[in-house]
């Protein structure tokens, strides 16, 4: 045991040489304080220390780190202090004397509490399930991922929140690895499922965890979910293929202009100069494809330009009333807009511009599923960090499959000739271009819902009445 005796002012008459050697001392320590060598725990120390001189009792500690300046290595120690005296009875100091514990294991209940501890805070979903594989413990984080309560999982299996996507093989190769006591643990990636219905990506570890005589009496499972990573993986995977399409896009665009140019004059000319009936007809025919062909032309150098925001302020409630504005009587009159934005400004920062584009899109697109009379809803809101716009329609809807693909660059489901198939992915580009997101929701038969998240400018009040819900249409 290390021990040191201490004066009445705290400093080290002398300390023997275990002391010095568990706190790595380069030299003798005499004359110094605890406070001068120790980085860690000279503070409870010198409490103590001052309580057994002054109350003349001996005083223990459990379990402290000390740490010394200088050192990378700490050192858990028990602690006991014996106050000294003179001839007469005066304390003149403190006996410190250390006991290590470093590396000690700790007595069971202790230790079976710290891992408990350890289980229920994890940030990654954890369960415990018997050698039968039934569950008989998940963590807090378990319920959070996958939206089950404790109480609903434990005594059913862990299949529960499988998905059915994973292949049977890798639960072969799971419980081969699992069963072989050579291996004893399995790690892979599972596609599992909470209790919504949406999938969650989990990398998982499974460790058998066997008795004293080899048997295996439980299985332990941690997941850690990969939603976000995947989910940034794809973002990203999506920006490159952006990034080179749009060089493309500008290339082809430029190269298709000219002779596009080239034919409209020829048959606007070829127009002009004959009286034929069925000639003109044919000539109104091309007219009418080469536009369409201008037309895609024109998205493809919208999609390829994506010029960075003219960044300023920007009322998102009087984008959404001109652009809503601006469509009235260029649009189906059959179909009903109601509208709702707050009376103040809310005000973002970015490009107006490209604001008014985005909300003209998806205005466009909400009024192109629907067929006859029809609904449409825009909706702006704020909190205090974000602009939440919503138009909602009750059109035909969008299928599951069509929905993963709706921001996809040429990727379209409007008869030929009314879509380029870009006016989607270059909204995107825009919004997140301006910090925010694009959210779809869509029912087949009941209407879709596109809400755009966009950050506020600061130091904005956030809007807290809306306008009456008036209709235009």
């Amino acid at each position: 045991m290390g021990a040191a005796l201490l004066d009445a002012d705290g400093r080290i008459e002398r300390a023997n040489p275990v002391f010095r050697t568990l706190l790595e001392l380069p030299e003798d320590p005499a004359g110094r304080t605890l406070g001068e060598f120790l980085a860690t725990g000279a503070d409870r120390l010198e409490d103590a220390r001052r309580r057994a001189f002054g109350e003349e009792r001996s005083r223990s500690l459990r379990g402290i780190s000390l740490e010394a300046v200088g050192r990378k290595r700490r050192h858990v120690v028990d602690v006991d202090l014996y106050p000294q005296s003179d001839a007469t009875g005066l304390p003149t100091g403190v006996l410190l004397v250390l006991h290590d514990r470093t590396g000690a294991h700790q007595d069971p209940e202790s230790s079976a509490r710290l891992f408990y501890e350890a289980f229920l805070h994890s940030t990654n979903a954890m369960e415990l399930t018997d050698r039968d594989g039934y569950l008989i413990d998940v963590n807090p984080a378990f319920e959070r991922i996958y939206g089950y309560r404790r109480d609903e999982v434990v005594g059913r299996r862990p299949n529960l929140v499988a998905s059915g996507r994973t292949e049977r093989a890798t639960y072969t190769e799971m419980w081969k690895a699992l069963l072989d006591p050579s291996v004893g643990a399995w790690s892979g990636e599972l596609i599992n499922r909470d209790r919504s219905g949406t999938e969650h990506p989990v990398l998982i570890t499974i460790t058998a965890i066997r008795g004293g005589d080899g048997v295996i009496t439980h299985f332990l499972g941690v997941a850690v979910d990969l939603t976000d990573l995947r989910r940034l993986e794809r973002e990203a995977r999506h920006s490159d293929r952006l990034v080179s399409l749009g060089q493309l896009a500008a290339g082809v665009a430029h190269e298709i202009n000219t002779p596009l140019a080239n034919i409209t004059l020829i048959a606007e000319s070829i127009r002009r100069r004959s009286n034929d009936a069925w000639t003109r007809g044919r000539v109104d025919s091309l007219l009418h494809q080469t536009e369409s062909a201008a037309r895609i032309v024109r998205g493809l150098l919208d999609f390829s330009r994506r010029p960075e925001p003219r960044t300023g302020e920007v009322d998102l409630a009087e984008s959404v009333r001109n652009a809503v504005g601006f469509l009235t009587g260029k649009q189906s009159a059959e179909v009903e807009v109601v509208v709702s934005t707050p009376k103040e400004p809310v005000k973002v920062r970015g490009d107006r511009d490209q604001m008014t584009q985005v909300i003209t899109n998806l205005l466009n697109n909400a009024y192109d599923a629907i067929n006859g009379p029809g609904r449409i809803e825009v909706t702006l809101t704020a909190d205090s960090q974000f602009a939440h716009l919503t138009i909602s329609d009750n059109g035909v809807g969008i299928p599951p499959d069509v929905r993963a693909h709706l921001f996809e660059p040429f990727f379209t489901t409007k008869p030929e000739g009314k879509g380029t198939g870009l006016g989607l992915a270059i909204c995107i580009g825009i919004v997140e271009s301006h910090g925010g997101t694009i959210d779809v929701e869509s029912e087949v038969g009941k209407g879709s819902r596109f809400t755009v998240q966009l950050p506020l400018s600061g130091d904005i009040p956030v809007p807290s009445e809306t306008s009456g819900g008036g209709s235009m249409g």
